[in-house]
């Protein structure tokens, strides 16, 4: 018997957690259930806490859910959630999921839209009612004598008891991912990737598919190596080239590295010629020098150019902060390899300029282009001596090939898991600073 007002999952989604005193715990991201014994029970709520680690919080610990918040204990597990065998993620694998609805006077197929959980006499959380959209009206269902007008239409919603949804339990073979995709609308791309990362690699390839190829490109250049392999090679060849084109150069060389040969160049050769090759060059270079770690898209202009043009090409939205941090200054051709490379212009600087002043007469003359094979040690330790987020690659001519932003060092001298939550390597009392240029010299 349950003996507490239904919630429905999507509505606890994103729930702020409190501890008794009212202090913010974190964030509700999922609820995990489980279909064992004789009612299936929601066991506990997935939560994201400060540093954006997601951990188990058991609804054992939960002492209240209410429009505005979910009250628990305060105490928490800080251990990295990790999904066992027999447990199911509502928001992650549920919804969208294919079911059948078993109703007095027809059957049906319909699609999850919703599962409401409540507590019962025990004082057990259990699923309690499942929100369906119906997909079809299949009239072979529908008992003799019963109107068609009457039959429920595609598309029509119910709310049915748990006892009349066939398949809940089960995993198909193909399952939309566009409710999942907008219980998470608010969430950045990294967070988003992590969610990803977390899923099953079934669900994983549901959820690339209903993305669009910009998003999935950028999801793809947060996830770790083994992930993305994975989803380019459950794309289509024509989609996955596609996203490969969206993403960033040196993200995709990197990607196209790790897939076999034969497979990178299917790929190399469906892409636009121009698209193709910097990444055909990017793959030359070693993985921990200048070359391997670069992007090939900077911004660049001609030392003609006025800082009006400039503020303008730093000021687009898709332009990565890191390299919308300068502006680096070439003569003519302004596409890598550029012309002699003249110089780099910081966006500091642009902003204390007037307009209409050219950018070639406020570079910066003391910043130095770093060679394409200088080391990882070398580009490390350039960086952090000049405070700088940006620099500038040439070649052995002096012509511009690209750029080495920070985050393209963060992403070679942090550990391998980084991403996973799980990179705390250091030595007692050892700074994480010093411990990943150590790392990273120890690599050259």
């Amino acid at each position: 018997m349950l003996v507490s007002t239904r919630i429905f999952v999507s509505r606890i989604a994103g729930l702020t957690v409190l501890d008794p005193l009212g202090d913010r715990v974190g964030l509700v991201r999922d609820v995990v259930v489980t279909f064992t014994g004789r009612h299936p029970r929601a066991i506990g709520l997935v939560i994201e806490v400060p540093g954006k680690k997601r951990v188990f919080l058991p609804m054992t610990r939960v002492t209240n859910i209410d429009p505005a918040a979910v009250i628990s204990t305060g105490l928490v597990n800080m251990r990295r959630f990790e999904q066992r065998a027999t447990e199911t993620l509502v928001l992650a694998e549920m919804f969208d999921r294919p079911v059948t609805v078993v109703e007095p006077d027809e059957t049906y197929p319909a699609t999850v839209e919703d599962i409401a959980i409540a507590r019962n006499a025990r004082r057990d959380w259990v699923l309690a009612k499942v929100y369906v959209r119906q997909q079809s009206s299949p009239e072979a269902s529908s008992p003799r004598g019963v109107s068609r007008l009457i039959r429920r239409r595609a598309g029509n919603t119910a709310l049915v008891d748990l006892d009349q949804v066939q398949g809940l339990q089960r995993e198909t073979e193909a399952q939309s991912a566009e409710r999942l995709l907008e219980t998470y609308d608010d969430l950045r791309v990294a967070d988003l990737a992590e969610v990803i990362h977390d899923l099953n690699p079934k669900r994983r390839a549901e959820v690339a598919a209903a993305l669009d190829d910009g998003r999935l490109a950028d999801i793809l250049e947060e996830l770790p190596e083994e992930d993305q392999v994975e989803i380019i090679a459950g794309l289509d060849t024509n989609r996955a080239a596609d996203v490969l084109e969206a993403m960033e150069p040196d993200d995709a060389a990197d990607l196209l590295a790790d897939l076999p040969p034969d497979q990178a160049e299917t790929l190399l050769q469906l892409m636009e010629p121009d698209e193709a090759a910097p990444l055909r060059r990017l793959m030359t270079y070693e993985e921990n020098t200048a070359g391997g770690m670069m992007t090939t898209e900077p911004v660049i202009l001609g030392p003609e150019a006025t800082i009006a043009e400039a503020l303008a090409m730093i000021r687009r939205e898709e332009l990565a902060p890191a390299l919308a941090s300068a502006v680096f200054v070439c003569r003519p051709p302004l596409e890598t390899p550029t012309g002699r490379f003249i110089g780099l212009v910081h966006a500091q600087r642009l902003l204390r300029e007037p307009p209409h002043t050219s950018v070639g007469m406020a570079v910066d003359k003391t910043i130095e282009a770093i060679p394409v094979d200088a080391r990882l040690d070398e580009v490390t330790r350039t960086l952090a001596t000049y405070n700088l987020v940006v620099l500038p690659v040439v070649d052995s001519d002096g012509l511009l090939l690209g750029a080495v932003s920070v985050d393209d060092v963060l992403d070679h001298i942090l550990p391998d898991d980084w991403r996973e939550g799980r990179h705390d390597v250091r030595t007692p009392g050892e700074s994480p600073i010093r411990a990943a240029i150590g790392r990273a010299g120890g690599k050259s």
